[in-house]
């Protein structure tokens, strides 16, 4: 994506403008981020309590069950929002999607194993193990520069 920005002391507030061919979802969540829309808490529920997630200490989201749940700080907490709001609430420098049920948090990966054929081994800094589907291993790999 090219990024321009004109300082224009004329202009009575910011403007901006998207050329693109197509909507995306990369492209919806610039536009919530810039509208101001971006929720700064995630909350969820442990022990039947409802506790304010700071999202930088999620490790994943993910859906089991029909339900969705953050894993932070060792703990696991229920989540009311389904998965692809839970994507856009959080910050897409940091979260990724790893497979239909699952995102990680790219600063509490410890390594990936791209040994595996067709899918890539992901572990965590708490030592859980995730996989990357094959769907998904093209984009985790742009992301990562291989």
């Amino acid at each position: 994506m090219q990024i321009e920005v004109v300082i224009d002391k004329t202009l009575p507030k910011p403007r901006a403008v998207v050329y693109c061919p197509a909507m995306t979802p990369e492209l919806s969540r610039l536009v919530a981020a810039l509208q101001g829309e971006q929720p700064q808490v995630i909350s969820g529920f442990k022990d039947q309590k409802l506790e304010v997630i700071d999202p930088s200490n999620i490790e994943r989201v993910y859906s089991q069950d029909r339900k969705v749940f953050a894993v932070a700080g060792g703990d696991r907490y229920l989540l009311r929002q389904r998965l692809y709001e839970m994507e856009q609430r959080l910050d897409p420098a940091r979260f990724v999607r790893i497979s239909n049920s699952e995102i990680l948090n790219l600063s509490r990966v410890k390594s990936f194993d791209l040994s595996f054929t067709g899918t890539i081994c992901v572990e965590l800094m708490s030592g859980e193990v995730t996989y990357v589907s094959r769907r998904y291993v093209s984009r985790i790999k742009s992301i990562l520069g291989v």
